[in-house]
This record gives C-alpha cells, sequence and structure tokens, in this order.
C-alpha cells in the first residue's frame, strides 16, 4: 500500500490481515507495546457500541507485527458482537498464532457502561521456557498498583 491512498477497512473481524515481518535482535528480551486508545466493539446482547483501550504488550521471539495491519486488525472488531472478555483473548490468541511470541499480555479498559467497567487481562507464556513463569507472576501480580481511574 503506498502512503497516502486510501485505506479499505475491514468491515468484519479479520484476523487475515495481520502482517508479521523479521525480528532482527532475536537474541534480545525487549517489550513493544501498542496503545490502542479507540478500540470499539459491540455488545453481543443490545449491539450498543463498547469503547475501550487496549494494551498489547510482547516479548517477540522470531517475529514482529507490523502496527499499520495491527490498527487495522483492532479496527475489525468495530462489527463484532463479542463480550469484553472474548475480545482479549481472540487478540491474545490471533497473536500468538501470527507471531510465536516468547511472551504477551493484553490488556482492556472498558469505558463503563451502566454503571460498570470491566478491564479483562490475559497473558501467555511460551510453555517450558522462563517466560511460562513470568506469565504465572504477572498474571498474579497485573493489577496489584491499580491507577485511580479519573477519565472514565
Amino acid at each position: 500500500m503506498i502512503l497516502g491512498k486510501s485505506t479499505e477497512y475491514p468491515k468484519d473481524y479479520a484476523p487475515q490481515v495481520l502482517e508479521a515481518f523479521e525480528n532482527k535482535h532475536k537474541g534480545n528480551d525487549y517489550f513493544v507495546k501498542f496503545n490502542c486508545p479507540e478500540f470499539t466493539s459491540l455488545c453481543p446482547i443490545t449491539s450498543q457500541p463498547d469503547f475501550a483501550t487496549i494494551y498489547v504488550s510482547y516479548i517477540p521471539d522470531e517475529k514482529l507485527v507490523e502496527s499499520k495491519s495491527m490498527k487495522l486488525y483492532l479496527f475489525s472488531f468495530r462489527n463484532v458482537g463479542e463480550f469484553h472478555e472474548n475480545c482479549i483473548n481472540t487478540i491474545m490468541k490471533d497473536l500468538i498464532n501470527l507471531l510465536n511470541p516468547k511472551y504477551i499480555e493484553v490488556w482492556g479498559k472498558f469505558m463503563p457502561r451502566g454503571g460498570i467497567s470491566i478491564d479483562p487481562y490475559c497473558n501467555y507464556g511460551k510453555p517450558g521456557t522462563k517466560y511460562e513463569q513470568v506469565a504465572f507472576y504477572r498474571l498474579q501480580n497485573h493489577d496489584m498498583n491499580p491507577e485511580t481511574v479519573d477519565n472514565r
């Protein structure tokens, strides 16, 4: 795609738009973090829109996800009627299938509806490696110092 040309956005859930590229620093452990403050999906019961900030953090192994494909992928949820928890787990599993990362976590911070906000968190560490223990530790401690929610 050439910069400046019109982008075609998926109308439905589209994991096939995700693209990966080679990690040129395979010997390094480092986090890559995506923040998507404009994520939307639909309530599967009422079809009303749900808004969230999605955080995806991962330690790459062989591959990294291309950022524009990530944007288009996350945008593809806008017409999906799905519960928050399912959106977050689907995102994580799709990225595991694409990247086979050493470690990944996905956290959704959804705007409140009906007076309640839901912030599902999931993670994964490659089995049989030190990242499996990292995943367990981070899952146990992921919200030990929660932020003050003042913007929702």
